[in-house]
């Protein structure tokens, strides 16, 4: 007898982000400890995660705070969030590297809720 897929097991092969996104291409820093903060570009973002470009590959599992540059009704709102490596592919002469968010406090999460709207 054949068992029904459900439907959150069923997205395209290769797709694992939880949440739609919306291109952003903005200025974010990544700091990890002890180093300097590293400026890079978003591609997009989502309510558990952003896409970011980098000149050179990051490993998976590299955690950081993230600061985001988010406009919202008019105004530049920081968010900032903890965030851990999931993936990096080169692609368009670029490594596209996924963080997904592991700590937000309410306030970047709200921001990110009305950017994302």
């Amino acid at each position: 007898m054949d068992t029904p897929i459900p439907a959150e097991s069923a997205r395209p092969v290769g797709e694992q982000r939880a949440s739609p996104r919306k291109l952003l291409k903005v200025r974010a820093a990544l700091t990890v400890k002890g180093a300097p903060a590293l400026m890079v570009r978003t591609i997009d973002i989502g309510t558990n995660g952003v896409c970011l470009a980098f000149l050179q590959p990051l490993p998976i599992g590299l955690t950081g705070t993230l600061s985001i540059d988010l406009m919202v009704d008019g105004k530049v709102y920081v968010l900032t969030a903890a965030a851990k490596s999931t993936y990096c592919i080169f692609s368009s002469g670029q490594y596209k590297t996924g963080f997904q968010f592991l700590e937000m406090e309410l306030s970047s999460r709200t921001i990110l809720a009305k950017f994302l709207r």
